[in-house]
């Protein structure tokens, strides 16, 4: 396999959104399951504005991986949607490569969006667990009509909407950049408590040996 480099998408990579339309629809096939259909064109939009990653083969130049940012309800919900990966590059570490860098790309231009994700594939929850994420209700998914069309071209669309939106055959997963803050804060009392414990205890332990030797 040849190596191949991770990086946002720009308008050199036009000339590739073909193929990695025509991936995403034999993968929906394969899998059974539907990945919200795109057009070439909307992801040549996506790649202009520099909310797309594409890992391309540094040989030739082809499509390796590639997954691209939404944003709903006035950018408080940010989604790294359309993960998709070249057969021949699969199982090496492609998809958690681009996803790790669509969500950094998220945290630098969406800093206190929520994101969101809804998948029924492990080996995306394994990623975004890694990355923060946790498991939670669709009720704290984006209420928005729009965000819930992505989910038309997809076999389970209709136990979708029987369930009134509630839940389905995918996992939906959540990161709260807010969260994250909160367990950093403990995290750095804790810290800051432990000195301050570990300092006494020297104190205390010093004492009780000057103790003895009297």
């Amino acid at each position: 396999m040849n190596s191949y480099t991770v990086q946002v998408a720009s308008q050199e990579h036009f000339v590739l959104a073909e193929s990695i339309c025509h991936e995403m629809a034999e993968s929906a096939k394969a899998r059974g399951t539907g990945i919200a259909k795109r057009s070439p064109e909307y992801l040549r939009e996506k790649m202009s504005e520099g909310k797309a990653i594409i890992a391309t083969d540094d040989v030739d130049g082809s499509f390796v991986g590639f997954c691209y940012i939404e944003t709903w309800q006035h950018g408080n919900f940010v989604a790294n949607s359309g993960l998709i990966v070249n057969p021949t590059y699969r199982q090496y570490g492609v998809a958690k490569a681009v996803k790790a860098k669509a969500f950094e790309l998220s945290r630098e231009r969406y800093p206190d969006a929520k994101i969101i994700g809804i998948t029924t594939s492990l080996a995306v929850m394994k990623i975004n667990s890694d990355l923060g994420y946790e498991p939670t209700t669709f009720s704290e998914l984006p209420a928005d009509d729009n965000f819930w069309k992505g989910c038309q071209s997809c076999v389970n669309y209709d136990i979708l909407m029987s369930k009134d939106r509630k839940n389905c055959m995918c996992t939906a997963m959540l990161y709260e950049p807010k969260q994250e803050e909160e367990i950093k804060e403990v995290a750095a009392d804790f810290s800051n408590n432990s000195k301050l414990y570990e300092r006494f205890m020297k104190i205390k332990q010093s004492k009780l040996l000057n103790w003895f030797r009297k």
